[in-house]
Parts: C-alpha cells; sequence; structure tokens
C-alpha cells in the first residue's frame, strides 16, 4: 500500500547478519504433516503453526502473456488470464482484485490520497511468463504482476490472500521488480482501517519498490508510518540492497511481522528491523504493482510498463481463523530455512522424518522474551523460554516477561 506521502525517509547502515546455516542439509527433508510448528532462524527465533508454498517455477502450461486492455472498463470486467486462476490451489488461497480508485479521487482529500490519474486493478495484468533468460537453472516460468500507464488511466495488478486472519507470519519471496520509472511493487500485511478517511487506525507492514528510486534501494515501512504527536518517520527505512544488486535482479526478500517488531532480510541479511507503529491485529497478505500519479509513486510514461516477478511464495505463521487454530504440544519441531529443498521442510527436533523415521520425541515450542505466549485468539506457543514466564496483559494478549 502507498506510504504517507509527507516522509522522508533516511538511509539505513545495515549490519550483515547472514541467516544461511552452518551446516544446511544436518536435517531430514520432511513433509507438512509430520510438523507441529515450525521454527525460523532469525536474529531472535520465532515459532509458528503453518506453513504454505506457492510455486510458479514450472507452469510453462500456462504461459501467455495477454495484451494490455485499452479501456477501463474492460479491466475492471477482465477474467481470469487462464485456468490456474481459477483452479482450487489458487483460489482457497488467493484473490485477484479488481477494485479501482475513483471513489478515492472524488473524495478530493490529499490527506487521504493524492493521487492523479484513475487507476483500476484488473486480473488482465496477473499471467505466468517463461523463463528463457540463461542461468535460468530448470526454473521454466514466474508469475508476473504488471502495471501498464495507459492514454487516461492506469491499469494495475493485486493479489489480496482469502484469509484476513493472519497474526504474526514470516513470508518470502523469490523475486524482482523491473520496467519503467513511477511505478510501486509491494509485498505487505494489511489490515483497513474502519474508514478510508481514519488513515492513523490502518496496521500495515510493507515491503515496497519505488522504480523512481535509486536501484539498489528497497523501503521497509510500519503503517501508519507517522503520529500526531511526532513528524519524525521512525517507522520507515530506506536501505541498500546486500552485495551491490539491483532490485532488478532475482533476490530472496523476507518479512519477519511478530509481536514488536517487523524485520526484513534481502539474501539472508538483515536489512531492517522496526519496532515502531508495528500492526498488531489479525490481517491479510497482499502483493501488487501499481502506479497512480501520486506523490509517492510518481508518473509513468504513457504507454510504459512495470512488473513484479516471483519465482515463489512461501510463509510460516499464525492464523486466526475458525479451523486454524492448532492446540497441544510441538514435538516436531520443522525449519523451512534449513532445508536443502525451496518449498519442503525439514525436521530439526523430535518426530518423524521422510527419510529416517525415529519415534516421537518429548519437547514443546516455547516463546522468546518478549513475544505472545497466550490469548483468546493465540495459537502459537504457549509456553515461555527459560528464565520467563507467561503474564497476562489483557484477554487477547500476554506475554513472556
Amino acid at each position: 500500500m502507498m506510504a504517507d506521502p509527507t516522509l522522508r525517509p533516511f538511509a539505513l547502515l545495515v549490519a550483515a547478519a547472514s541467516l544461511v546455516a552452518v551446516a544446511r542439509g544436518a536435517y531430514p527433508l520432511t513433509t507438512d504433516s509430520n510438523c507441529h510448528c515450525y521454527k525460523t532462524n532469525a536474529t531472535s527465533s520465532n515459532y509458528f503453526a503453518h506453513h504454505d508454498f506457492f510455486d510458479f517455477r514450472a507452469l510453462t502450461q500456462y504461459a501467455n502473456i495477454p495484451k494490455p486492455l485499452g479501456s477501463f472498463e474492460a479491466n475492471a470486467q477482465a477474467p481470469p488470464v487462464n485456468a490456474f486462476f481459477t483452479s482450487t490451489p489458487w483460489t482457497s488461497r488467493w484473490a485477484i482484485q479488481n477494485w479501482n480508485n475513483t471513489a478515492l479521487l472524488y473524495m478530493n482529500n490529499t490527506d487521504v490520497n493524492d493521487a492523479t490519474v484513475k487507476m483500476t486493478n484488473t486480473p488482465n495484468n496477473i499471467y505466468i511468463e517463461r523463463n528463457n533468460e540463461n542461468g535460468a537453472n530448470g526454473q521454466s516460468s514466474y508469475l508476473t504482476m504488471r502495471t501498464v500507464r495507459h492514454s487516461d488511466f492506469q491499469s494495475a495488478s493485486e493479489i489480496e490472500s482469502k484469509s484476513n486472519g493472519y497474526q504474526f507470519l514470516s513470508i518470502r519471496m523469490y523475486a524482482r521488480t523491473k520496467g519503467a520509472t513511477g511505478a510501486v511493487t509491494a509485498m505487505f500485511t494489511y489490515r483497513p482501517p474502519p474508514q478510508p478517511q481514519n488513515i492513523s487506525l490502518v496496521q500495515e507492514a510493507d515491503l515496497e519498490i519505488r522504480t523512481r528510486d535509486p536501484p539498489n534501494y528497497v523501503q521497509y515501512t510500519n503503517q501508519p508510518a507517522w503520529n500526531s504527536t511526532s513528524d519524525i518517520p521512525e517507522a520507515t527505512r530506506n536501505a541498500s540492497l546486500p552485495g551491490g544488486r539491483r532490485w532488478s535482479d532475482w533476490a530472496h526478500y523476507r518479512m519477519d511481522w511478530t509481536p514488536g517488531s517487523s524485520t526484513w532480510y534481502v539474501n539472508g541479511q538483515l536489512a531492517s528491523t522496526i519496532s515502531f507503529q508495528v500492526p498488531r491485529d489479525p490481517a491479510q497478505v497482499m502483493f501488487n504493482s501499481w502506479s497512480d500519479g501520486g506523490s509517492w509513486s510518481g508518473h509513468m510514461p504513457v504507454n510504459a510498463e512495470a512488473y513484479l516477478q516471483m519465482q515463489w511464495i512461501e510463509m510460516v505463521y499464525n492464523n486466526t481463523d475458525p479451523g486454524s487454530v492448532k492446540t497441544g504440544k510441538c514435538v516436531n519441531v520443522c525449519s523451512i530455512d534449513e532445508t536443502t529443498k525451496i518449498g519442503q521442510p525439514v525436521l530439526i527436533t523430535g518426530g518423524t522424518s521422510a527419510t529416517n523415521p525415529t519415534p516421537n520425541a518429548p519437547g514443546a515450542c516455547a516463546a522468546a522474551r518478549y513475544g505472545q505466549c497466550a490469548g483468546k485468539t493465540w495459537n502459537g506457543c504457549k509456553t515461555c523460554a527459560a528464565g520467563t514466564t507467561c503474564k497476562f496483559q489483557n484477554d487477547y494478549y500476554s506475554q513472556c516477561l
């Protein structure tokens, strides 16, 4: 989503904090059915109840680049471009959007939105593309999300999770951004305000790339990124990609949303950690590619295009939806960080693996100091790390102190 246009992000000097496992491959591959929880290997470890992997690397049977549609109405009414986007594996998790910004434009309130171009999201801008590049290493396709500047409007693309119940997660994508200046691509969590004008009540954690920025800069933001007592952009960081890379290069992007902190990594290295205005309540997961001629995105040239391209999306998460809350001990602890095969977890303690079955071992996951440990909708670890105890804060939140 669009960051507040009054912000002036500043450069952040980032210490390289590698997350690469010392002995990657030391744990046996397993399946999600054998995992009671998933432990991440961040600067502070966290536990999550669920794992999803969405792989776009071998879908050449769906590969087709649709021509941009010339009218605003045709874009809004366009169907999904092929059967992949109407299949159950996709529609059970994701919804392609076709909303537009005309209502915001008619509000004529620049405090809420300062767009100067009419914009509509369209399924026609989301498609599978062949990967014909040298060095593809057998990765034959990827998903593309396009935005196009037409003569009198902008067509954009957005996918939203069907669930509004994600409450803490670690989400990753192997992706790149390409195209003309004036566009924005993003991976983010989003909980809307009760009314569009109540922007101070939005809850959001973003990874955004603006194509008008330097080719190695990425925006990391918690929303709202300001409050009534301070205009210091404490909730926004603008950091260079590690190793001299550009956002037009394929890279592994990761965002960890945990109680009291949003943390971002690129290619296994820490990029930013923000503890100001951290989202608290259940939210959606979203990806988009857009421009609206506002102060945040800037203007794209007429007939220009820009793209967010993804080979895969992966996340471990907790979810408050009915039927998604896990109970019981975390006997089998798994990891998606220590694996040798992207998308397939490894068993790091207890239980049975796909290649080396062993009897169940005792154990339970433990929340780190300051992490959540209880609450009416909490489905994560319910015990605390050694030296801490679970302290009641309110009906929905208890913390390890």
